[in-house]
């Protein structure tokens, strides 16, 4: 098979309407062809384009920022003499100065297919800043190495965010290229727009969305493989609570939880008496961690881990979302006084007066439903079942593969 940024290196006719033109490429370190030469260095090795700048998203166009909300600089490229422009600096979304640098941009950025991973809103940020600048907008098409599955409670209005850029379910089931299709089309957008698809793409077949031939390269500097990126859609909540995520560790965001004051033994057994038809499709170890930085640095954490990989793996039934969710509420339920909820005071991703966790999730529903000691599985299955429907309906016309 062929990614887009392969078949654009390619096929001369398919990058002949980028003759004569100003072309810059947003992308980061997974921006790589098959013989993992970056984008930018394959793009611009090409007689017929001329790469007059580069833009980076969220850890930098070289994956230099390790943690969450760490802004990355603008710099002039050392090799080409070009500008590289921060999408997490200054700005999130390009400035009038930075569009007058370009006539289209090419974006070709390895996404993980959940709703909070950020590369989405900013794709959402470059459309609607072409389209007042009368500028072409061309998706160089990757995998989404989670697949078509969806699953997730759908934003609400109000939540929008940086880590939630439209009324979808946290696990989209969309290519990058697909989401610029849906975004255009929800938001009303007159832009020229264009996916270079990618050539033999099988969501459904051998790696159900990450092509087994294929090296894994780190989209961003703790998506590590791709039982992260199958597993994220449920670990990112734990960004929003007091639990540790993994961060500070060789394995983050493969863990159900960890800290230094739980028994995870317990909480895998609780788990399983709540609702165990939710706990297939992988399989959940316990184990023992100590961070370096971040949460509960230097103690020693007792946690879970994720494996879906491996023979335990099914793709069909594995549900990363609601096994998270069923963490919290086992938690919620041998720990009722457990301070579980990370405070307004943490403002995540920059926004003001929320809980974390209802920003990641999109509304408070996730949390009511945590700590409510009446509410059952069933009771967030029920909201969350008629969100799935609606969005694999919706997004339906969208699918390229």
């Amino acid at each position: 098979m062929k990614f887009g940024v392969e078949r654009l290196i390619e096929d001369a006719a398919l990058r002949a309407p980028l003759k004569g033109r100003r072309v810059a490429l947003l992308a980061h370190p997974a921006s790589v062809t098959e013989n993992l030469e970056h984008s930018l260095d394959a793009l611009a090795a090409l007689d017929d384009i001329n790469v007059t700048a580069a833009f980076g998203p969220q850890h930098g166009l070289k994956g230099d920022k390790q943690d969450n909300m760490v802004e990355s600089p603008d710099y002039t490229d050392p090799v080409y003499n070009i500008p590289i422009f921060s999408l997490y600096g200054e700005v999130r979304r390009p400035s009038g100065q930075m569009m007058g640098t370009f006539d289209t941009i090419l974006i070709d950025m390895q996404d993980l297919g959940c709703r909070i991973y950020t590369f989405i809103t900013t794709l959402l940020y470059v459309l609607e800043e072409s389209a007042k600048h009368g500028k072409s907008v061309w998706v160089l098409d990757r995998p989404n190495p989670a697949g078509r599955p969806v699953e997730g409670l759908t934003l609400r209005e109000g939540f929008e965010s940086f880590v939630g850029a439209g009324p979808m379910p946290m696990r989209h089931g969309l290519t990058l290229g697909e989401m610029g299709h849906w975004f255009i089309d929800h938001y009303n957008l007159d832009v020229d727009y264009h996916v270079v698809q990618m050539e033999g793409y099988k969501p459904d077949g051998p790696g159900f969305g990450w092509p087994e031939d294929r090296v894994w390269i780190n989209p961003s500097p703790n998506a590590a493989n791709v039982n992260m990126a199958r597993a994220y859609a449920g670990t990112v909540m734990l960004e929003g609570a007091t639990l540790s995520e993994g961060r500070g560790t060789t394995r983050p965001l493969e863990y159900l939880f960890g800290a230094p004051d739980v028994d995870a033994k317990a909480i895998l057994a609780e788990m399983r008496s709540l609702a165990p038809e939710w706990m297939e499709g992988c399989v959940l170890r316990e184990c023992w961690f100590e961070t370096t930085f971040h949460k509960h640095v230097g103690k020693l954490c007792n946690g879970i881990q994720i494996h879906a990989e491996g023979l335990g793996y099914d793709h069909r039934t594995f549900k990363p979302w609601r096994i998270q969710a069923l963490a919290f509420k086992a938690i919620r339920r041998l720990y009722p006084d457990y301070d579980l909820w990370r405070g307004k005071d943490f403002k995540y991703e920059y926004t003001n007066d929320v809980l974390a966790i209802d920003v990641i999730n999109g509304s408070p529903l996730l949390r009511e439903w945590v700590d409510d000691d009446a509410a059952m599985p069933s009771d967030l299955d029920d909201l969350a079942v008629v969100d799935e429907a609606a969005w694999r309906g919706a997004r339906r016309k969208y699918l390229l593969y």
